[in-house]
């Protein structure tokens, strides 16, 4: 607010804090700001605003957990306070208890329904946004217990019929829980629904429990009731639970009393519980006859609302002509249909890059989200997404989506560029003036040439989080130039030549400006590799100068600063196969993995499919990916448990191995293992129909001594230039007017 700057707050805080025998917040702040680029932007609000809620649950976790560890907790608690687990962390001098070391979770849902559950990886259910969780025991009746949670391992997998489900298999002696969670739509709302199926040689319960937790930590509950038909739970006086027959037993507890599976044996029957605390649990139990399987449902009302989407609601219908890859590889072909799918779940409308920790949105994942849509054959939800633009932008042009990210910008503009060429459409009226006014923001936003290691860059800033403290970084100024490249072709097929003309300057100048930086910083480092930014040595936040090779070509795939820097990340910053983060991330990450394989990719270096294969090997058993991966445990160590931004890379690559785009020539084939082709039992090998920016093209290859690779396409103008690049192959450049070439070995 205005009139804060006329209040002497900084002096009330700093006398409150030292009268108080604190360290003067002042002084502290001022001594971190140090070790960053002086920036108008300290650190993003947004980002402040979301770690105080995140490490406020993890306050309350390490209030109640520690102390409380006969309780049943989600599957990463039992891990990770496990001293015996290699998953375990200390908690000594932590003032808070965080996911750490299984950041792992699957999205259940419906096309179009901002209501997205989550299942952990034992099958604790999470049904709305935040909030409590549902899990399944059975207990047998001579006191053995099938706790998923507590189990070392079990059987987890995603299945995709006509519906999307995770199914969860534990078993345990002679006990068996078979738990699956999916999302149905009604006739005008949607509900998640549970399928149980328990069985006990000797008899037994199957427990059904409400608990105050989620794969964050604890989330409340203060009330809970078991209404007169005994067939649904009444949670906060609302009612959240329907089972699909009466409850055969009933037991609550409270935060005082313990968990209630410290109380299963009790007899007494309790329908109600309420905890002042929030802490509260149930459990509703139902007899399981000896040797006959017991089948049970819960459905949980989403209260979505009635849908107002103007696609399709049907996964069939959502999915019908999108891009299909078909290959020999099944972990490959698995791995591909499931990022398609987590891709149209975190699209609704905006493009969410998870569907918990991070349901909100940025454009930096929106603009690398919105590529994948394209590439899948999705455009309707890339155009609905970038419909959304416009309304995040400021009057003067920044593209908002977080303080201190000036590269968002140029990722709007490459973005709305790329839909526009793939589509072969005219820029969308309401899109013409958000991109003039964004293309003008970059340029006005650069620093003076007053001769310094940043004149004529893009300010310090935060950038993305994983690059370091504030700085000018070369992510920004490449994105930059990309920005105004897409606005000036954007204005030449509009017919704004004056403007294009200017936005073609501009970009000139700002590429100028940084081929004159990188080359001192070649000088100062002894190599070509980019860093960061002008100011940094070579580290792990130089993964974001790969930008420039993808993907933004804006250099060739042999450039020697471009490969000189993919060399130096793989030899100094790569644990277990991946890309490891030490910035912020502190962990493997699949997406930054595969950008650099798509910078080999480019230079036809066949290392590009064992990075590809590597990252495949981290995805969890339902075919996901955290944002970042414990080297240990290899659950997820930050960010969301499922991130949709590494399903739009793996969707992007798996593309790109068979069709891309380099300048104005299309390359099929060039990421391939070379396997596939040789050996013809793999059957034919078939992509498509994928949009590129020169029409839509279908591949399809017989492998053999000598494979086939075959096309057909629907051009927008004249057929581009074709070379057949596959691994281990002779190149081959298609004749004018055909639509196969066959391959010989090198």
């Amino acid at each position: 607010m205005p009139w804060m700057k006329w209040l002497p707050w900084r002096f009330f805080v700093r006398k409150f804090a030292t009268a108080h025998g604190f360290l003067d917040p002042m002084s502290v702040m001022a001594r971190m700001q140090r070790f960053a680029e002086p920036s108008e932007v300290s650190e993003p609000v947004e980002l402040l605003r979301a770690g105080m809620v995140f490490h406020a649950r993890a306050l309350i976790n390490s209030k109640v957990i520690q102390h409380n560890l006969d309780w049943v907790w989600p599957y990463w608690i039992e891990r990770q306070f496990n001293p015996r687990d290699e998953s375990f962390i200390p908690r000594a001098f932590s003032i808070t208890h965080c996911n750490l070391s299984h950041r792992n979770w699957t999205a259940v849902g419906i096309p179009d329904c901002e209501e997205i559950p989550i299942v952990d990886p034992r099958g604790l259910l999470t049904p709305h946004y935040d909030g409590w969780s549902i899990d399944a025991w059975v207990i047998g009746d001579e006191g053995e217990q099938l706790i998923p949670s507590q189990l070392k391992s079990c059987d987890q997998r995603l299945e995709m019929d006509e519906n999307t489900s995770v199914v969860t298999e534990s078993t345990l002696g002679e006990l068996y829980l078979h738990n699956r969670a999916k999302v149905e739509l009604d006739s005008d709302d949607s509900h998640c629904l549970l399928e149980l199926q328990a069985r006990s040689a000797g008899g037994g319960w199957l427990v059904v429990t409400l608990r105050p937790c989620n794969p964050e930590g604890v989330s409340f509950v203060h009330k809970v009731r078991l209404d007169d038909d005994r067939r649904h739970w009444l949670i906060e006086e609302k009612t959240a639970v329907e089972f699909d027959r009466p409850v055969d037993r009933h037991l609550a507890s409270d935060y005082r009393h313990g968990d209630i599976f410290l109380r299963l044996a009790e007899q007494a029957v309790q329908v109600h519980g309420e905890c002042d605390v929030g802490m509260a649990t149930a459990a509703a139990l139902f007899r399981i006859e000896p040797g006959k399987p017991l089948h049970a449902k819960a459905r949980v009302p989403l209260h979505s609302g009635r849908r107002k989407s103007r696609l399709p609601a049907s996964w069939q219908d959502n999915l019908q002509n999108h891009c299909a890859m078909t290959v020999p590889d099944e972990k490959l072909q698995f791995l591909y249909d499931a990022a398609i799918r987590t891709l149209v779940l975190h699209s609704p409308k905006d493009v969410y890059p998870g569907p918990y920790t991070y349901k909100r949105f940025w454009f930096r994942d929106a603009a690398f989200m919105i590529q994948s849509l394209l590439h899948a054959g999705l455009v309707e939800r890339a155009e609905r997404a970038l419909d959304q633009f416009p309304h995040r932008q400021k009057h003067d042009g920044f593209f908002h989506s977080q303080d201190g990210e000036w590269d968002s910008n140029g990722e709007a503009l490459w973005i709305f560029d790329l839909f526009c060429q793939f589509t072969n459409r005219t820029l969308k009226s309401d899109w013409r003036e958000a991109v003039l006014r964004g293309a003008r923001w970059i340029d006005a936003k650069r620093l003076p040439r007053d001769g310094s290691r940043c004149g004529g860059l893009l300010p310090a800033g935060f950038s993305a989080e994983h690059l370091g403290p504030n700085d000018c970084y070369y992510w920004d100024d490449f994105w930059g130039v990309a920005g105004l490249s897409a606005a000036a072709a954007i204005c030449r097929r509009e017919g704004l030549e004056s403007d294009g003309k200017t936005f073609v300057a501009q970009a000139e100048d700002l590429q100028r400006t940084i081929d004159e930086s990188l080359a001192d910083a070649a000088g100062r480092l002894g190599r070509p590799a980019m860093p960061a930014s002008p100011n940094r040595r070579l580290d792990a936040g130089a993964i974001g100068s790969i930008a420039a090779g993808y993907p933004l070509q804006l250099y060739p795939p042999d450039d020697a600063r471009l490969m000189d820097l993919a060399e130096f990340l793989m030899d100094k910053c790569f644990v277990s196969g991946g890309f490891f983060q030490d910035m912020i991330h502190s962990g493997i990450n699949a997406y930054l993995t595969l950008h650099i394989a798509q910078v080999l990719l480019r230079a036809g270096d066949a290392r590009c499919v064992k990075l590809m294969r590597n990252v495949a090997r981290l995805a969890s058993p339902t075919g996901q990916w955290p944002e970042a991966i414990h080297p240990h445990s290899l659950g997820g160590c930050m960010g969301d448990g499922q991130h949709a931004w590494a399903a739009a890379e793996w969707i992007t690559m798996q593309r790109n191995c068979f069709v891309r785009e380099e300048g104005e020539a299309l390359i099929l084939a060039s990421g391939l293992p070379e396997e596939w082709l040789a050996e013809p039992s793999a059957g034919s090998i078939r992509f498509g129909p994928a949009p590129t920016r020169f029409g839509t093209l279908s591949l399809e290859i017989a492998p053999g001594s000598k494979p086939r690779v075959t096309w057909s396409a629907k051009w927008h103008r004249a057929t581009p230039p074709i070379q057949v690049r596959a691994l281990g192959y002779v190149p081959v450049t298609a004749a004018p007017g055909a639509s196969s070439v066959e391959l010989s070995r090198q």
